[in-house]
This record gives structure tokens, C-alpha cells and sequence, in this order.
């Protein structure tokens, strides 16, 4: 079985090229050197990283004075001020809001300026959207399969983040921004 650190010195040898071609074996569901889940989660960071974001490798948090592992986090960004904790669902199927209540309740643990991000590759049901709505001010931004394949196609993750991210502190609430449309009200 591979560790997590052998996932990281893998993705670090990755460039944009190379992270679009493992981006397309995604899709295609044929990853044969990654156990389920973590491809998408690696290359996520990776992005990140190659745009000089400061990443955390996926980690656990152990229970006080005890190893055992107390939550998994997929991954940390640090970029312009922002700490974002990261959460990605590599299913077909649109994630319900188990996902969003299990970051929500990581953020709780963290200060309040922490906000979170969920990359769903089978996007988010209807009724999850609308709870979301209901757990500020936790600021959770959901990612879309057409947005984490605009943003590879861009190499534009951070600016994509801070998009999401003011068009939540402008908007208010769960707005639901497309990185790859004008939000700014300038049109």
C-alpha cells in the first residue's frame, strides 16, 4: 500500500502537463497507481502549489495525548491571506451534504478565518446546496468537475479561490460562483 508520503514525492514531479494528462485518467476512472480517491486529491493540491500556493499534504489529526487519528484532512492552501481546508469527492454520483457537514465541523475546530473547499467530481445534490446555505458563517466553496477542468486548462487555481471567495463575502451566503464567469458586475 502507498503512503502519503509517497503520493507527495510522486505529485511533486508532476508539471502542468503532466497533471492534465493525469487530470483526463481521472475522468476516465483508470488510475492505476493511486488508490481511490487520492489522485484527484494530489493533483488538487499540486495545482495549488504550482501557482506558489504554500500546500499541506493529506494528514491526520490525532486524538489528543493518544495516535489515534481524530479526522483525515485532504489537504491545507495557504495563499494571499487565505487558509483553506480542502475536501475532494472523486464519485460519479453528486455528493448529499455528509461531505459539507464533516468540513463544516473540521472548520469549527479551526480559527475563524479558516474557510473550506469541496471538489466534487459528480457535483453536489440540490438539497445539499440548500443546506449549505445554513451554516454560516463557515464559508465552504464547492468545486465542479467543469471548474477543476477550466482552471487545469487555465493554470489559474489561487485566482479561481479568491474569485470564489469574494463573490462570497459580496454575495453572502451560498452563491454559487463559476470560476470561469465574470462575477465582478462590470459586464
Amino acid at each position: 500500500m502507498t503512503t502519503e508520503l509517497e503520493y507527495q514525492k510522486l505529485i511533486q514531479c508532476y508539471d502542468w502537463d503532466n497533471l492534465f494528462t493525469l487530470w483526463q485518467d481521472i475522468q476516465n476512472e483508470n488510475t492505476p497507481n493511486w488508490s481511490n480517491g487520492k489522485a484527484l486529491e494530489y493533483l488538487i493540491l499540486r495545482s495549488f502549489q504550482l501557482e506558489q500556493a504554500e500546500v499541506r499534504y493529506p494528514y491526520s489529526v490525532p486524538m489528543k495525548n493518544s495516535n489515534y487519528p481524530v479526522e483525515q484532512i485532504d489537504g491545507v492552501i495557504y495563499f494571499d491571506n487565505i487558509a483553506c481546508l480542502i475536501e475532494c469527492k472523486d464519485t460519479t454520483e453528486a455528493i448529499n451534504f455528509e461531505p459539507i457537514a464533516k468540513l463544516r465541523s473540521q472548520l469549527m475546530r479551526r480559527p475563524p478565518t479558516t474557510i473550506g473547499s469541496i471538489f466534487s467530481m459528480g457535483g453536489v445534490t440540490a438539497p445539499a446546496l440548500m443546506l449549505l446555505d445554513s451554516i454560516q458563517p463557515q464559508t465552504i466553496l464547492i468545486w465542479e468537475k467543469a471548474e477543476i477542468n477550466y482552471c487545469l486548462e487555465n493554470k489559474n487555481f489561487c485566482t479561481s479561490l479568491i474569485k470564489k471567495y469574494r463573490a462570497e463575502i459580496e454575495f453572502g451566503g451560498y452563491y454559487r460562483c463559476n470560476v470561469s464567469i465574470d462575477t465582478s458586475g462590470d459586464n
